[in-house]
């Protein structure tokens, strides 16, 4: 039975206004307790529209591009000396330089930067973007809707695996270079690696925008040299660019099958950022990071990695570091600290795209609430996120030492990165043909020819789960079932905590009617509740408890729709629930899954339009707590996950911060629900 319990307000509450996951499987998320259909799209809010398109594109080569960027420095080395090695012959260079280039045509050129880019859900990408935009598809399934949707957040589970090995690797990869310039200082290789990284995580809390206009000018620098060093060689030897010719490709499959499936595992290296570059969309927009891709980082990728397959025909012994020996020996500490940099930038890519992944997934309903902090006053879409900045860092270190070297870390990558790739064309296309409503035979040409690559690149990629490859999908299993057990719990919570509630419209026609009507005290009360149609917890209390009611009464509920942004002129509706100038009001507001709720700053925005006069200086707000409790009673989630469920509702950051409310004027009501 619910009774009332003062508590500190920044207790959590699975079915407060923000916990976007209560939307039944199938149905977009929504914050009303209760499943309904898809909203309309908000009109869209340009996110970029204060930042010249220089200065976004800049931006972008120095944050999203890091990534794929710092892959010549372990690519052609793995491929060809790693677990699968492959002689260096003419045939094998050629062959596995035909498919690095048609790789990242087809995955990065073709299939995200020309087509996926394009499913971006108001200027945001990113796997969740994709799982926003097929919930909100009309609903002929709702298992297949929902089936579509676990896939989904298992491809951001992946992705967050691949989060964790692309610092740890990248930054190893550029130190070792140590071992050919000092080979002294060889033992010091993991301590510097470590030092590199805890600055760049130290960093992370002053924002993407300005580490980004640091970093772009580091990383136009690197990618000017990759393009020079490859040049120097390519003049020596112009018949490398015959290898562009696919026909290598297929002559590599076709005259040896099993090593050309098994350099595929290697290969894939060359493309690892595809789905960062995706996920970093909502930080610097499309058209500046298909500007960067095609103006200067493709190019410079391709011409390097000619160079060092140039460079091995000519000195086979290079294979030990091929990017560093295309300098001379004079010149190998400035590429060393040049690399190190575009290491750590390629580390930013992976940090960022985690970071909006995260709060895409609190908006939708996959997580509680995270202190998500906004670092820029003009891009809404550059975010520090604490508990991941520093959990990613804890896990990046675990593998830095545990792995010790780029080449037993690349034992490890791969499996997340290809799994993560797959996923995403197929909901990319279910959006294609749901959504856009492009032909069938349209749609089956498109999944058919990148999902053939993608599980290519993911079958050979399964060699490597032995050898490492089973720590990316172990961080994915956990990640999926949080993010799946959170979005369960907070179904059952919801469906619960309505039956305690009651309606609005009946509770307050009850206080017209009633013999003993609560005093009116003078004042402003803002009540928080999840659904528009039910009584806030605390309001009731309020009244059965206390006896009192304020003057003017707001009951403020929050939606979070499947848009990433909504205008301020079409957020709030305004309604009396029942009686005209009974000092009571509805105030249903609509946020999307990449703003940032702020309860007193709306209000102020409609105070016009409540119909009455608001003290919001002095307004109190009611928050409705809810305290979890193990259900005994068969049915319903196992054991484990409901202490899963309700540890991460404990853990969770306070609704206090997350609504924007001030710490002096919040009350707390108190009840207890079963899961």
């Amino acid at each position: 039975m619910a009774s009332p319990d003062a508590a500190p307000a920044s207790e959590g509450d699975p079915a407060s206004p923000a916990a976007a996951a209560v939307a039944s499987e199938g149905v977009p998320g929504t914050l009303d307790g209760a499943p309904g259909d898809a909203p309309p799209p908000a009109a869209p809010v340009s996110i970029h529209a204060k930042s010249s398109g220089a200065a976004l594109t800049l931006g972008a080569l120095g944050v999203v591009f890091g990534d794929i960027g710092t892959s010549p420095l372990y690519a052609m080395k793995e491929t060809f000396d790693g677990p699968h090695k492959l002689a260096i012959a003419h045939a094998h260079v050629y062959g596995v330089l035909s498919l690095i280039f048609w790789s990242i045509t087809i995955i990065v050129s073709l299939k995200y930067v020309t087509f996926i880019m394009r499913a971006d859900n108001d200027g945001e990408g990113g796997i969740m973007a994709l799982i926003a935009k097929v919930e909100a598809l009309p609903v002929r399934s709702p298992k297949a809707t929902f089936g579509l949707v676990a896939l989904g957040i298992f491809g951001a589970a992946l992705f967050y695996g691949d989060g964790m090995i692309t610092p740890a690797i990248s930054v190893l990869s550029a130190v070792e270079g140590l071992k050919l310039a000092a080979p002294g200082l060889a033992d010091y290789v993991v301590p510097i690696a470590v030092a590199i990284l805890t600055g760049l995580f130290f960093i992370q809390r002053f924002g993407t925008g300005v580490v980004g206009r640091a970093f772009g000018p580091v990383m136009g620098l690197w990618f000017g040299v990759l393009g020079v060093m490859g040049i120097a060689k390519i003049v020596h030897e112009p018949a490398i660019l015959q290898s562009l010719s696919p026909h290598y490709a297929v002559a590599f499959f076709v005259d040896e099958p099993k090593m050309a499936f098994l350099a595929l595992a290697s290969v894939v290296l060359a493309v690892t950022g595809a789905e960062a570059l995706y996920a970093d969309m909502g930080h610097f927009g499309r058209s500046p990071i298909r500007r960067a891709w095609f103006l200067f980082v493709m190019p410079a990728l391709f011409l390097n990695y000619m160079g060092q397959g140039a460079l091995l025909l000519k000195d086979p012994s290079a294979i030990e570091s091929p990017l560093y020996r295309l300098v001379p020996h004079d010149l190998l500490i400035p590429l060393l600290v040049l690399a190190t940099a575009a290491t750590v930038i390629a580390s930013q890519a992976v940090i960022s795209g985690a970071f909006s992944v995260t709060r895409q997934a609190v908006r939708l309903g996959f997580l509680p609430y995270l202190t998500i902090r906004h670092t820029s006053r003009h891009e809404v879409g550059q975010i520090y996120v604490p508990v991941i900045n520093w959990g990613l860092y804890v896990a990046i270190l675990g593998l830095v030492v545990g792995f010790g070297s780029s080449t037993h870390l690349a034992s490890a990558y791969g499996i997340a990165v290809t799994g993560t790739l797959a996923i995403d064309t197929i909901l990319f296309f279910v959006v294609v043909r749901m959504l856009w409503q492009k032909p069938v035979w349209l749609v089956a040409v498109g999944v058919v020819g990148f999902l053939t690559v993608d599980l290519a690149f993911f079958l050979a990629n399964l060699t490597k789960v032995v050898t490492g490859g089973w720590f990316p999908l172990v961080i994915a299993g956990v990640i999926f079932v949080v993010l799946m057990t959170w979005r369960r719990g907070q179904l059952s919570v919801a469906a619960r905590r309505a039956e305690e509630e009651g309606s609005l419209t009946d509770f307050v026609l009850a206080l017209d009617a009633s013999d003993d009507p609560p005093i009116r005290v003078p004042g402003t009360a803002v009540f928080l509740n999840a659904d528009p149609e039910r009584t806030p917890l605390a309001m009731r209390f309020n009244v059965e408890h206390n006896h009192v009611l304020h003057e003017q009464v707001v009951v403020f509920n929050v939606e979070t729709v499947g848009v990433p942004h909504v205008t301020p002129d079409a957020r709030c509706e305004v309604d009396t629930v029942v009686i005209p100038d009974d000092g009571i009001v509805l105030v249903k507001a609509k946020y999307g899954f990449q703003d940032r709720p702020h309860v007193p700053e709306t209000l102020a925005m409609i105070e016009d339009r409540l119909g009455m006069t608001l003290d919001l200086e002095n307004a109190s707000y009611f928050l409705s707590r809810v305290t979890l409790a193990e259900s005994k009673t068969p049915g319903g989630m196992a054991l484990w996950r409901k202490r899963l469920f309700i540890s991460l509702e404990r853990n969770g950051a306070g609704r206090v911060e997350y609504f924007g409310l001030p710490h002096d004027k919040v009350v707390s009501f108190g009840s207890e629900i079963e899961v």
